[in-house]
């Protein structure tokens, strides 16, 4: 008798799903229940499992990535008795080892993991590596892998103590509340197996039972470090969960120097790869990050959903420049910390967005959301990639206090330790590529802001003032604007007010 499993209805809107992945392979014995395979729509992904016990036999049409219509043939199900029981495959390996003297008990619960909340902002992430593999005993709080969000890494501990089941592999993505794996619940310790004499390849698994896919494995974090050092994982040991390299164990790592080859060695010693040659086109591949993939995708969003457009000016940084050069001193004496050029553009920037609030909106729906505060977003080079923390209330800050925040917030982009609730929300962004040495570009919008502004390098450049030519150290500013909410007038008469401010900074005191 055989079962024939269609494409189920899985919502009013959806006409046709994908095939994402077969779980069981064609003419593999299945149980009731099973997860047969994964189907993706243009919403959600689903599972479909198995109506019944039997042997599965799949339809030629429904291959992987294969585009169905709902209630198309996927596969049917050979029930009989001839259907052989998954519990047969195991008797094969009875012989090699012997029963333990207290094995955990299964308790029937299938406690089922899903992708937490890490905040509002983030609707999906990617699952980065995996510290236990399929079928492992795991205890209760022990590391099961790593999330990446476009923002920052967590770590995924067990809930319960059982056979951990992994539905979502490494480098997939996946939405908040979609299921990561499954943990069938035991009770007791872990199951301790031991050997057969007979068999030594069971003999030597079990004296490596001790180590896991955990040990020896280095956090992204930790990773990056390494790399950066030039260290070789393999020479770190780790102190994490099960051996895992952490990234304090990164940051302590030295690179061992390579012993000096006896004389004798050197003679005879084979020779080695031979030295890339001038002109040779190589070319080596790299895996994109979480983070990477996420800032690309953002980025092009922006690109196609907003009508940007960037308008420039130029401000003289002379009087800035002499009123850090005359207080200075004074400044980093009382305050603790150095005057330095993004505090002076924060301000005015706070300033002009008072008058046109506007360019402190966004757009949500068919709604324009004007805010009162300024929570300025400052973009900061991080070692996995662009970060954007956010200056609360800026307006309400003096220049000390907007100084003594962004140097937090930078040392923690720097050790990675930035967390979501900081870098959460923010109403206005300001990028500086002139550290890097950019004179002019065109930055793209931090959705849903609807504005940013790009500081670039200060150069020496002649201007006419007051019918003179003078040479005065000139900064191009630039402004991206999403035309939809903002219009032209208040684009460059916002920019044109920053320009004031910072050219007559005094004002900035004075509030007029």
């Amino acid at each position: 008798m055989s079962l024939q499993m269609n494409v189920p209805a899985v919502g009013e809107s959806i006409t046709e799903v994908t095939v994402a992945r077969w779980l069981k392979e064609d003419g593999e014995a299945v149980e009731l229940d099973d997860v047969l395979c994964e189907l993706e729509s243009d919403k959600a992904t689903f599972e479909l499992v198995a109506e019944s016990d039997g042997i599965l036999k799949i339809s030629p049409e429904a291959q992987e990535d294969a585009v169905l219509e709902i209630g198309a043939l996927l596969c049917t199900i050979e029930e009989g008795e001839g259907a052989p029981k998954k519990a047969a495959s195991s008797t094969v390996a009875e012989p090699t080892v012997s029963a333990p003297s207290e094995s955990p008990k299964a308790t029937g619960q299938v406690l089922e993991m899903v992708v937490p909340t890490v905040g509002e902002s983030i609707t999906e992430v990617t699952i980065a590596s995996w510290a236990k593999e399929d079928g492992d005993f795991v205890e209760l709080d022990d590391l099961l892998c790593e999330i990446e969000s476009d923002k920052a890494t967590f770590e995924l501990t067990a809930e319960e103590s059982g056979i951990l089941r992994i539905i979502a592999q490494e480098d997939e993505t996946l939405e908040i509340g979609a299921p990561i794996c499954k943990i069938e619940v035991m009770e007791g310790g872990a199951p301790q197996a031991a050997a057969t004499p007979a068999v030594e390849a069971t003999s030597a698994a079990s004296t490596s039972s001790d180590k896991t896919y955990a040990t020896g494995h280095a956090s992204p974090a930790a990773a990056k470090i390494l790399a950066e050092k030039g260290i070789d994982v393999a020479t770190v040991k780790g102190t994490g969960v099960d051996g895992r390299i952490t990234k304090e164990d990164a940051e302590k790592a030295q690179k061992v120097a390579a012993p000096a080859p006896s004389k004798a060695k050197k003679e005879t010693a084979a020779p080695s790869a031979p030295a890339p040659v001038a002109g040779e086109r190589a070319q080596r591949r790299e895996k994109m990050t979480a983070l990477r993939k996420t800032v690309a995708r953002r980025l092009v969003s922006v690109k196609n959903e907003t009508a940007m457009l960037t308008t420039f000016n130029e401000v003289d940084m002379k009087p800035v420049m002499d009123l850090r050069k005359k207080y200075k001193e004074m400044f980093k004496d009382k305050h603790e910390i150095g005057l330095g050029f993004m505090s002076f553009f924060t301000k005015a920037v706070t300033v002009a967005l008072q008058e046109w609030p506007a360019v402190n909106a966004f757009i949500d729906g068919n709604q324009l959301v004007y805010n009162d505060y300024a929570d300025i977003s400052i973009a900061v080079s991080a070692p996995k990639g662009l970060v954007v923390p956010v200056i609360r209330n800026a307006e309400s800050l003096s220049l000390a206090a907007i100084e003594k925040e962004v140097r937090r917030l930078a040392l923690k982009a720097r050790d990675n330790k930035l967390t979501i609730p900081e870098m959460e929300g923010g109403t206005f962004t300001i990028t500086n590529g002139g550290v890097f040495g950019s004179m002019l570009s065109t930055p793209i919008i931090n959705a849903p802001q609807s504005a940013i502004l790009g500081m670039h390098n200060i150069v020496e450049r002649p201007v006419a003032i007051n019918g003179e030519v003078h040479i005065r150290p000139i900064m191009y500013v630039a402004l991206s604007y999403d035309h939809r909410i903002i219009d032209g007038r208040e684009s460059v008469s916002f920019l044109k007010r920053v320009k004031e401010l910072l050219e007559d900074p005094i004002r900035l005191l004075l509030d007029v």
